[in-house]
């Protein structure tokens, strides 16, 4: 499991649905980089999100909207050894490459994710950002906006995203975890804080909260993702 990466190819996969604000920043923070492949997967944006993607050179397909969907078939396409799914409104911290590189090497350790930083001042923004530290390093539970990173060969032993509306990031990492252990990289991905401010800070937080206990409940996805949406 822990082959010799140093020269494989990265595969980054940005899934993509009206990303025009923050497309631009996402891919320009994947450079200076060393061997990577940038695989954009969008899912129909009518805001002029793929025509950037295209101006800035990198591999483009089309997918039905869906991010568990998107994301599958961008591994698909993925010439790299490891895949990186990225959020099209996050950013990666300088030095990525070789950070995911070298935690990938070290024995025992099957997937990997960063910790999580968003992008606005507010001092509840902060207390988000340290729960999350606090999920990710005791329960080893990261989410999709913390840019999860694997191998493409165990990506495809566990079956790939399962194809759900919503939780497809939480149920890869359940599957994970009954292989081995996921190591939280301490260095911030940079997530837009839009999610946050226009719901309020609260009650995303608590939605989010609700939606866990609820799939773990046994609520079917589509009707958790009926009640995310309103």
């Amino acid at each position: 499991m822990n082959q010799n990466l140093d020269a494989g190819t990265i595969s980054i996969i940005i899934p993509t649905l009206n990303e025009a604000e923050n497309l631009k920043n996402a891919i320009a923070s994947t450079q200076p980089s060393t061997n990577i492949e940038i695989i954009v997967v969008d899912g129909g944006s009518q805001d002029g999100t793929v025509e950037i993607a295209q101006g800035l050179g990198v591999k483009v397909i089309s997918s039905s909207p869906g991010r568990a969907g998107q994301m599958n078939a961008g591994a698909l396409a993925a010439k790299g050894a490891v895949l990186l799914f990225l959020h099209g409104d996050s950013r990666l911290p300088t030095g990525f490459d070789v950070m995911i590189r070298t935690t990938l090497q070290q024995p025992g350790i099957v997937a990997g994710a960063f910790s999580l930083r968003i992008d606005a001042s507010h001092w509840g923004l902060r207390l988000v950002e340290w729960g999350v530290k606090w999920r990710s390093h005791f329960w080893q539970m990261p989410y999709g906006d913390q840019a999860i990173f694997l191998t493409k060969e165990v990506f495809h032993k566990i079956g790939n995203f399962p194809e759900l509306p919503i939780m497809e990031d939480f149920e890869l990492i359940k599957r994970l975890k009954t292989l081995s252990k996921i190591a939280l990289i301490p260095v911030p991905v940079t997530t837009s804080a839009r999610r946050w401010l226009q719901k309020g800070i609260f009650q995303t937080t608590l939605l989010n909260q609700i939606v866990i206990i609820a799939y773990l409940l046994g609520v079917s996805p589509e009707r958790i993702r009926s009640w995310y949406r309103q």
